[in-house]
């Protein structure tokens, strides 16, 4: 297995993707160019949600092609966090906080809280993993005892619930499929999946991760078609293609993670 410890930018393809898509901006259309890929991470160690007693989650660490930076994650001792998304269309953090309807939005540039505010559609018995469709900002929380997803914008309006169909085990993780305009779930279990779900709920694939994990977040790359998933040793990263063969390690900690192409344009 390799040890992946950067992750390298393509300097020729974002500079073609950055002239097309500010041609299109300036022209009044408005949209986020993609740049490189940046791995974003919080806390270490065992799966599950868990309150702040250290330091671990209080800052977002952004690892990318020239190195390693920390964000304030402004989650306080006393609160518990419980899910965490990009979203490079903004370059805004999305934390889900205990008891799981609260959501507090970063604005990673500016380090500061972008605004915050609850969802009454989430319950509020623990919370789950979150995804973003950065096209439209609406924003996917799990509901993992209900075996669902809420739907919702990036300024916490909701659009609605979505049952997922056939899950193989409890719901831990869950990311958003760019390309194909689909849920990723990861579910633990003697042997971790990662279904593939309609944007109804119904099923449309499923794939048995061949390592041990810690079902606790999920990270998606659609270019590269890889998951991202904390390993059960809670001192590095897993990723596996979509056959569910593991294709790398990346030696950082984590409990919750996403993955994202920073934006050079941003819609704030």
């Amino acid at each position: 297995m390799t040890t992946r410890k950067k992750f390298p930018a393509r300097p020729g393809a974002t500079l073609v993707r950055a002239a097309i898509l500010s041609a299109v901006a300036l022209g009044g259309g408005g949209c986020a160019t993609p740049g490189p890929l940046h791995l974003y991470t919080l806390g270490a160690g065992s799966a599950g949600v868990f309150s702040v007693a250290s330091t671990s989650l209080d800052a977002v660490q952004d690892t990318g092609p020239d190195g390693t930076a920390n964000v304030p994650s402004f989650v306080g001792p006393n609160e518990t966090l419980t899910g965490f998304a990009y979203d490079p269309f903004t370059d805004h953090f999305f934390l889900r906080l205990a008891p799981g309807n609260r959501i507090r939005v970063v604005d990673r540039p500016a380090r500061a809280i972008k605004r915050e505010f609850k969802v009454d559609a989430l319950s509020t018995v623990g919370g789950g993993d979150l995804a973003i469709r950065p096209r439209d900002g609406h924003v996917f929380a799990l509901e993992p005892t209900e075996r669902a997803v809420v739907e919702f914008t990036r300024l916490g309006e909701f659009v609605r619930r979505l049952a997922l169909d056939a899950l193989p085990g409890p719901a831990a993780g869950l990311a958003y499929d760019s390309a194909r305009d689909r849920l990723l779930v990861l579910s633990g279990g003697k042997v971790a999946h990662v279904t593939a779900h309609a944007l109804d709920g119904s099923l449309l694939s499923s794939v048995a991760l061949d390592g041990k994990i810690t079902p606790a977040a999920l990270a998606y790359d659609p270019e590269k078609k890889e998951f991202y998933v904390p390993l059960n040793s809670g001192g590095a990263i897993g990723v596996f293609g979509e056959d569910g063969r593991p294709r790398g390690v990346i030696p950082v900690p984590a409990t919750f993670l996403d993955v994202g192409s920073r934006s050079f344009i941003r819609m704030f």
